[in-house]
């Protein structure tokens, strides 16, 4: 008996700095409306979640300001209809509970939903979204001394054995 390939993971891109500046919430997978050419550059891993959240219109999630360049091998009206638009909105699919629980975190003072990585699963393009709160200057700088001394006992560990 083998092992069925259909529920391995790919992370193809993260927004490691989304940890830093956010305290995360609640999280969401979300499928994304992609065309042929940037299905084909996220399977490439060409993708880049650095600056994109998450707007809520008409009752619609989407996702701005994510980077998806145009796929290198395309041409023709595909590559040039494309040129030019790899941070333009894309929709997210998700059902309508989560769209209106969203929503309501949104309305609340100092949220906002962000990206947090990005990944294929059994061939198809997810996006990991999440509710974040912003972080304050002193809840970074904590943060930053937390994890420093971990590394501090970690070394001083691995030095004693």
């Amino acid at each position: 008996m083998s092992k069925s390939n259909d529920s391995q993971v790919k992370i193809v891109a993260s927004n490691r700095r989304a940890t830093f500046d956010y305290a995360l919430e609640e999280r969401f997978e979300a499928g994304i409306v992609l065309t042929g050419g940037e299905i084909k550059s996220v399977r490439a891993g060409k993708m880049d979640l650095r600056d994109a959240f998450v707007q809520i219109r008409d009752g619609e999630a989407w996702l701005l300001n994510a980077y998806i360049p145009t796929y290198d091998l395309s041409t023709g009206f595909a590559r040039a209809a494309a040129l030019g638009d790899e941070r333009r909105d894309r929709k997210l699919l998700l059902h309508k509970r989560q769209i209106v629980e969203l929503a309501r975190g949104i309305a609340q003072k100092g949220y906002t939903v962000i990206a947090t990585k990005a990944y294929l699963k059994r061939g198809r393009a997810k996006v990991e979204i999440a509710l974040a709160k912003g972080k304050k200057l002193y809840d970074k700088r904590q943060a930053v001394a937390k994890r420093d001394a971990d590394r501090d006992i970690q070394r001083a560990l691995r030095e004693r054995y």
